[in-house]
């Protein structure tokens, strides 16, 4: 779903509070006080979440969603109602792509994913790869757009998505083998200095189609609809 303003204040407990975030999946992190060094970043106040929030939602080189419990949609269903399947009580955590210039080549770009499962008995479930996976999916086939946005950005003519990143704190094993077994590769054999290892996809729209993934990891019945809200479509 759409990072909305609606998601803010449980996202904002997810991040203060210790019981839950002791437990979060965020891939460059272990615990709270992690994510915060790992970003550089201080816990903040509500307001400043949803400023943050509206940032995302209008910043070119971002693009974030907020992770919900499956769930069966009719056949012909073609939209679904704000505040409904993304309630508070169905959501379970956010996926983000930060697009950065590629060193020497201003016109190409690395995408770095992060991804966060956070309530505990949302864990081992496979809720984290079928997350990751649905949304490789919606990059590869909206590539276009996205790429367009970020180079109107940037100041260029065009812009090619030239490699998928993530970087994982070196104690976080199982995230590590989950983003391996999708195709992604260590750069290093060993952390880097700040503890982390950096995973990287390469050929993103070659051999490793994620329609293939989706198949292969048993992640069904995905498809996109559009999400509407009370007084306006998006």
């Amino acid at each position: 779903m759409p990072y909305e303003r609606s998601h803010v204040p449980l996202y904002h407990d997810w991040m203060k509070d210790p019981v839950s975030t002791t437990a979060i999946c965020r891939f460059n992190a272990d615990i709270d006080k992690d994510i915060q060094e790992a970003t550089a970043s201080e816990p903040l106040s509500l307001e400043e979440e949803y400023s943050m929030q509206q940032s995302w939602r209008q910043d070119n080189d971002k693009l974030t969603f907020i992770a919900c419990l499956p769930t069966l949609l009719s056949s012909d269903q073609v939209e679904v109602e704000a505040g409904a399947l993304d309630s508070p009580n169905q959501m379970i955590g956010d996926v983000n792509l930060f697009l950065s210039v590629a060193d020497e080549d201003p016109e190409g770009c690395i995408g770095e994913l992060e991804l966060m499962i956070a309530p505990t008995t949302q864990r081992r479930q496979g809720y984290g790869r079928a997350t990751i996976l649905a949304f490789m999916n919606y990059i590869q086939g909206h590539l276009p757009e996205i790429l367009e946005e970020f180079a109107k950005k940037e100041k260029v003519e065009k812009m090619a998505l030239l490699q998928l990143k993530v970087k994982i704190g070196g104690k976080n094993e199982k995230s590590i083998k989950l983003f391996e077994s999708i195709g992604f590769i260590k750069v290093e054999e060993s952390a880097n200095y700040f503890g982390e290892f950096e995973l990287v996809l390469e050929g993103f729209l070659g051999e490793q189609s994620t329609s293939r993934l989706l198949e292969r990891f048993g992640v069904t019945g995905y498809r996109e609809v559009e999400y509407r809200k009370e007084d306006t479509k998006s």
